[in-house]
């Protein structure tokens, strides 16, 4: 099925033309040296494996059984990244001992003391947990790059290439995104490893990154690239 069909449906005709007169949404491609690229999939973002709603008075930021799907997809991704020798980090967002400078904080009235590093919404969800070998980030914002190391990671390990997977797909998700094209490298966004809570944010924030900034792509081609460039 082709990516372009994920945000079809909300496409007006005009928009249709715009795409095409534009020539938005022509592939960037990938490098040489990749990263997968885990985008805070905490229990605190991923929730229970249950319809959203079901699961929301236990986990308010749970994506629910979507989020659960992206994180399966991701977790054979990971596989395969292993076994051919893809560097793998992860990210969580988390705040440390106080919430004082949490500017997220206010945006929503889920009680935010669960983001506190240690709680059991901020660990990464066990099916997919980080390995020894693998690198994890803490971060406090959106994107992956503010306030962290992750530039000088990337340039120590030669990577030119970030494939990203995770939630949420309009959140930390393209903010990392846009964030890593705008500082030189390529991106190839997961279509069916990424959620989000609202499906239409999920679609255009696909559409938008399509169109202007990354690569999206299914996983069954990810594999493929990851195994033509390991080992």
């Amino acid at each position: 099925m082709s990516v372009v069909g994920i945000w079809d449906d909300l496409l007006s005709e005009t928009d249709r033309k715009v795409i095409e007169n534009a020539g938005y949404g022509k592939a960037r491609g990938l490098g040489n040296t990749p990263l997968l690229t885990v985008i805070d999939c905490q229990y605190n973002y991923i929730g229970a494996d249950e319809p959203i709603l079901d699961q929301q008075d236990r986990w308010p930021a749970g994506g629910g059984a979507e989020a659960w799907t992206a994180v399966r997809v991701a977790g054979s991704l990971l596989d395969v990244a292993r076994d051919v020798g893809v560097p793998v980090l992860y990210t969580r967002n988390v705040q440390k001992r106080t919430m004082r400078f949490d500017s997220f904080a206010g945006k929503s009235t889920w009680d935010k003391a669960a983001t506190l590093d240690g709680t059991e919404g901020s660990r990464i969800v066990s099916e997919i947990e980080p390995h020894d070998d693998d690198l994890v980030l803490d971060k406090s914002y959106a994107s992956a790059f503010f306030g962290t190391p992750l530039l000088t990671y990337l340039v120590g390990l030669g990577i030119d290439t970030l494939v990203i997977m995770g939630v949420s797909t309009s959140g930390c998700v393209r903010a990392t995104a846009v964030d890593a094209v705008t500082r030189g490298f390529k991106v190839a966004v997961v279509a069916d490893a990424v959620a989000d809570r609202i499906v239409s944010s999920h679609k255009v924030a696909l559409l938008d990154m399509w169109m202007k900034y990354t690569d999206v792509i299914y996983s069954a081609e990810v594999q493929t690239y990851l195994r033509s460039v390991g080992g």
